[in-house]
């Protein structure tokens, strides 16, 4: 397994949770990662982007909420969410943009 997502779990609406994915070293050291998220019904999209040289992206529904960062010494892309919405349930899923790999993903529930 060359992407390991974990984190997910059920939160109560403006509750916080942190998703992590742990990479192989020679995926990690030369892919931008990404997260992003599918609910129920819905196309995947993505959420945030950490880029190698420390570049973030966000889509404009985190409105300040999350924080994407990565861990080099462990190889590790973590997604920090804070004040989850009921429309932030679903999968999610870390991702190596250059190699095209996805991780298993992690369910993610917030009840309001």
């Amino acid at each position: 397994v060359q992407l390991q997502a974990s984190g997910g779990g059920l939160v109560q609406a403006g509750g916080s949770l942190r998703l992590s994915c742990a990479a192989s070293e020679s995926i990690f050291s030369i892919n931008d990662m990404g997260w992003y998220r599918q609910a129920p019904g819905k196309q995947r999209e993505m959420v945030a982007v950490a880029g190698i040289g420390g570049t973030t992206y966000y889509a404009t529904f985190v409105k300040g909420r999350f924080t994407i960062s990565r861990e080099s010494a462990n190889n590790t892309v973590y997604l920090q969410m804070n004040n989850l919405e009921p429309d932030d349930t679903g999968v999610y899923y870390c991702y190596a943009l250059h190699t095209r790999a996805w991780g298993q993903g992690t369910l993610v529930t917030v009840s309001s």
